[in-house]
């Protein structure tokens, strides 16, 4: 199983991450990568990080190329995952999935954390997919009823 690393986005490898993109099937579906970069730098609750394979661990400026961008926001005891894309490059490899991992890893460590939780386009089929072959259900929360072309899910397994 393909596993990855992810590391904080930087002035040293903030143009390689804006400069990531999706399959010209996904465009519109996810956010663009320089949009979340800056609502990240205006909102401390949000977190960054640039996906690398495995083999970057440990290299604090990899040599290897950034895969993908994901981004999470810690927010009233929830580790919402808001951001997840793979480069057109490094689809199909597994990198979604190892990435999604590692962020809810990453979120059970934090102790005021009490569900994980992201969303996705409803037309979204690859990311309805791989959430719910995660464990993700469909998070029956009210002020998600007011996005209507959103669906939310929450981790099974989880009070929801």
């Amino acid at each position: 199983m393909k596993q990855v690393t992810l590391q904080p986005i930087t002035k040293e490898n903030y143009r390689e991450c804006i400069n990531l993109d999706v399959d010209e099937s996904q465009a519109g579906l996810v956010a663009s990568n320089a949009k979340s970069l800056a609502e990240a730098y205006v909102n401390p609750t949000l977190c960054p990080l640039g996906i690398y394979d495995v083999e970057a661990r440990g290299w604090e400026k990899p040599k290897l190329p950034m895969v993908g961008f994901t981004m999470y926001e810690l927010v009233a005891g929830v580790g919402f995952i808001l951001r997840l894309m793979v480069d057109q490059k490094f689809q199909r490899q597994g990198y979604g999935k190892a990435s999604m991992i590692e962020v809810i890893r990453r979120l059970r460590l934090h102790p005021e954390v009490e569900l994980i939780a992201t969303s996705h386009q409803k037309k979204n089929i690859a990311a309805a997919s791989l959430y719910r072959n995660l464990g993700f259900k469909v998070w029956d929360i009210e002020w998600a009823k007011e996005i209507e072309d959103e669906v939310f899910l929450v981790l099974d397994g989880q009070d929801a």
